[in-house]
């Protein structure tokens, strides 16, 4: 299977880069895309860089370019709600784009794009399904995206009123474009800063906490 992974951030694609696997480079436009073997599938990976708009672009560049069948999302995020600890791991059902807003104009709810059933966007099912069949102990979470680190409590209060458990910055656009290109979407992420938690924790944990997501995604891989 062709796999295409999406890294945001640098930090993060420090795990994918020492992982000992034979990576080679290319160059498109000014994006470098990473081609590799890694437990059977061929993977292409890229790093978008923080937020949204990159996000998007570099998924639809992965997809048009390599023609991958299935993305993954691997990183860290921030909990929004009490009691999860750092290096906790999950696999994405859905995530609210938090950020996004028509309702005052069309016949929708806050954060509902039209062509959803509600305000959150789904991945794959049946990807987490299989996963969650061979790693059952492997939790599913609900996600808050959206272009700006959360670090005060009063917005995480907030975002958690959406039903949202962490929040992170890329994974809204990410699933959205694979759903637009019909590509298969899978997220796993691990708590970097917890509720009690700032910015100082994410930089202290963020190495860290995406080798553990690093490696949950080797185990991921071989159950694919």
């Amino acid at each position: 299977m062709k796999i295409g992974i999406i890294i945001a951030i640098e930090r993060e694609l420090k795990s994918f880069l020492e992982s000992g696997h034979d990576i080679t480079e290319e160059t498109v436009g000014n994006k470098k895309i990473y081609h590799t073997e890694m437990y059977g599938h061929e993977i292409v990976a890229a790093l978008s860089g923080y937020g949204e708009i990159d996000a998007a672009a570099t998924t639809q560049l992965l997809i048009t370019h390599t023609g991958c069948e299935v993305v993954i999302n691997f990183g860290v995020a921030g909990a929004i709600v009490p009691g999860l600890k750092v290096d906790d791991i999950f696999l994405v059902e859905k995530v609210c784009h938090y950020d996004y807003d028509v309702s005052p104009i069309d016949p929708v709810k806050k954060h509902q794009y039209e062509e959803y059933e509600d305000e959150y966007i789904r991945l794959d099912a049946g990807l987490r399904e299989l996963v969650m069949e061979k790693l059952p102990s492997v939790r599913t979470v609900t996600v808050a995206s959206g272009d700006r680190f959360v670090d005060k409590t009063e917005d995480k209060e907030e975002l958690a009123s959406l039903g949202c458990q962490i929040c992170d910055m890329e994974i809204a656009a990410i699933a959205r474009i694979c759903l637009q290109n019909s590509v298969r979407c899978l997220s796993i992420k691990c708590i970097s800063d917890t509720y009690e938690g700032d910015g100082g924790d994410f930089n202290t944990n963020v190495i860290r906490s995406a080798k553990v997501a690093f490696d949950m995604l080797g185990e991921v891989l071989k159950v694919l």
